[in-house]
């Protein structure tokens, strides 16, 4: 039966009332794991950053035969400039073969709509006693 005058049906009804929920559900699926991005995505992306820089630092102060408290502080500078937590554990070591260890530990709390996790970061940068080619 023909349906010329632009009346819908009750079960056509329901089918987009099921397909306006479909697409709510969705758009609110999207919106969580945007956000859980934009939270998360900045704090690794810092960390990654912050562990590049310690790379270089690392090399840099085997390389001109830095002392261990010039490579502390140039690794608390680059904690700043990454958003390292100001109590990160932050120890450096010398060994007997002029090489560098370099250990940064600290946790950050990322906020999640109903779960806060927590963000470890524990990383050691060594120097290898000879010029890398990248």
């Amino acid at each position: 039966m023909n349906n010329s005058c632009g009346r819908v049906g009750p079960s056509r009804q329901r089918e987009r009332g099921a397909a306006r929920a479909k697409f709510i559900f969705t758009i609110a699926i999207i919106a969580i794991i945007a956000y859980i991005g934009f939270q998360y995505v900045p704090v690794a992306y810092q960390g990654e950053r912050f562990k590049s820089a310690m790379k270089d630092d690392v090399r840099n102060a085997w390389a001109s035969g830095q002392s261990n408290e010039t490579l502390r502080a140039k690794l608390m500078a680059d904690a700043r400039e990454w958003n390292v937590p100001p109590n990160a554990e932050i120890t450096v070591q010398r060994n007997a073969d002029g090489t560098y260890e370099a250990r940064v530990q600290y946790t950050r709390p990322v906020a999640f709509p109903g779960y806060t996790h927590t963000y470890r970061f524990d990383y050691t940068a060594r120097s290898s006693g000879f010029i890398e080619v990248k």
